[in-house]
């Protein structure tokens, strides 16, 4: 098969370019996930990327007005805290989607099969984290497959639907795929720097964080090894509820789409 060589120029200090050989049916070029945050406690605006979300089934917003909110975890790998973050889900019967990579599943069989016994999705972020903008068709079916395959190996969850891309990174090549393989994209509309172990803030942070940015059907992001998630979910569940906020699950956000559509 003929190749082309992509150059990437990482505009850090110092210097590095990276070389990528990839087939030349294959687009390279893809979009980071992003969006204007919200301040107004309104949903965040997306720009182009809506029409393209909508033209393949993607989500990131529940955008019906209603007061709910829909909790979503990115597992890579695991620090300690996706036990106390489970506890918290169980005590408040607060539902939840859990996107794993191959990794977590290999190290963490019994947190993953809890996830799935609690009631909880557990959701495809692939097996080894790859860029999907640069794979093979092949190659990303080969991903979803194995993952899918892994948790229901060790779970009753037999099937998965629900695909986190890695690193946020997507484009029209990888969203048609996805949906011809079965998958709906889920990405968020409210997030923030959770992820680094290393710069934890305090609970009040990521407490403050999810509160200051929320909006009428949010798709929350948050990461499983933060510690600082941990210790605020308690009081930012209850605050929500307080406020009148109601907890679903993302089948509620694809059904609530979907079922419209086959009635008319």
């Amino acid at each position: 098969m003929k190749k082309i060589t992509i150059f990437i120029l990482l505009l850090t200090m110092p210097f590095l370019v990276v070389f990528y050989s990839i087939p030349e049916n294959i687009a390279a070029s893809g979009y980071g996930w992003g969006y204007k945050k919200s301040t107004n406690h309104e949903i965040p605006e997306i720009g182009k990327y809506k029409r393209i979300l909508d033209k393949f089934g993607a989500y990131y917003v529940d955008d019906s007005g209603e007061k709910v909110v829909y909790l979503t975890f990115d597992n890579g790998y695991e620090q300690g805290y996706t036990g106390k973050i489970l506890d918290t889900l169980k005590k408040e019967n607060v539902p939840a989607t859990f996107f794993v990579t191959g990794h977590y599943v290999e190290s963490k069989p019994d947190l993953v099969k809890r996830m799935v016994d609690e009631g909880h999705i557990v959701g495809n972020h692939s097996y080894h984290h790859p860029d999907f903008s640069i794979v093979s068709k092949k190659t990303m079916k080969k991903e979803l497959e194995t993952l899918e395959d892994a948790v229901a190996e060790i779970t009753d969850q037999k099937q998965m639907k629900y695909l986190r891309p890695p690193r946020g990174i997507f484009n029209e090549q990888t969203l048609k795929w996805a949906s011809e393989l079965g998958y709906i994209h889920i990405f968020w509309s409210l997030a923030f720097s959770d992820w680094n172990t290393d710069k934890q803030k305090g609970e009040n942070h990521a407490y403050e964080q999810v509160m200051n940015q929320l909006h009428p059907g949010a798709v929350i992001l948050l990461h499983t090894v933060s510690s600082d998630n941990a210790e605020a979910l308690p009081r930012i569940i209850n605050d929500l509820k307080k406020k009148g906020y109601t907890f679903k699950s993302l089948d509620d956000l694809v059904l609530k789409d979907i079922l419209p559509k086959l009635i008319y």
